[in-house]
């Protein structure tokens, strides 16, 4: 599956560019440690939108195919900005045939957003996964560290009321 790139302009701070140069300057020298830069990148920024991966592969003087390459690889990476919520409804397959697939849509219906989107005022995120053990709770979904089970679509509006700040 291709992933998503962000629909949202990028906002990182002189801060995290000052972080993550010097993350880049530690670990120039060595260009097996990329993906190590990489992973200190996301936990800088979130994601890695394109302007950060540019900056990786001229501080370490590697092309941007490579980075781009490592980051759509790794399930790990992700191209888009996650919400300060992040909705994360599980689509396996006891969850599934238990109706996850149709809580999902609700959830992009009400929040405007697709698989992978941040809503425009980076309030909610929306990610599909697959199998979190929790089986006998199905359908289950998570918002941040927050368990939801054995939920319809009628469950939607209130699980989204609760995160209404």
């Amino acid at each position: 599956m291709q992933k998503k790139i962000s629909n949202l302009p990028f906002k990182g701070t002189p801060e995290q560019e000052k972080q993550l140069n010097e993350i880049i300057a530690a670990h120039k020298h060595d260009k097996s440690l990329l993906m190590a830069v990489m992973q200190k990148a996301q936990d800088i920024y979130g994601y890695l939108p394109i302007e950060v991966q540019t900056m990786i592969a001229e501080g370490m003087d590697v092309p941007l195919e490579k980075v781009y390459g490592v980051a759509t690889f790794y399930a790990q990476f992700s191209l888009t900005p996650k919400g300060k919520y992040n909705i994360s409804v599980c689509l396996g397959t006891a969850c599934y045939v238990k109706g996850a697939g149709d809580i999902f849509d609700k959830f992009s219906e009400k929040l405007g957003i697709g698989a992978d989107e941040c809503t425009a005022d980076g309030k909610f995120s929306l990610t599909a996964c697959r199998c979190i053990g929790a089986c006998g709770l199905a359908p289950v979904l998570t918002v941040n560290e927050d368990v939801y089970g054995r939920l319809t679509v009628d469950d939607v509006d209130e699980i989204l009321a609760k995160y209404q700040d």
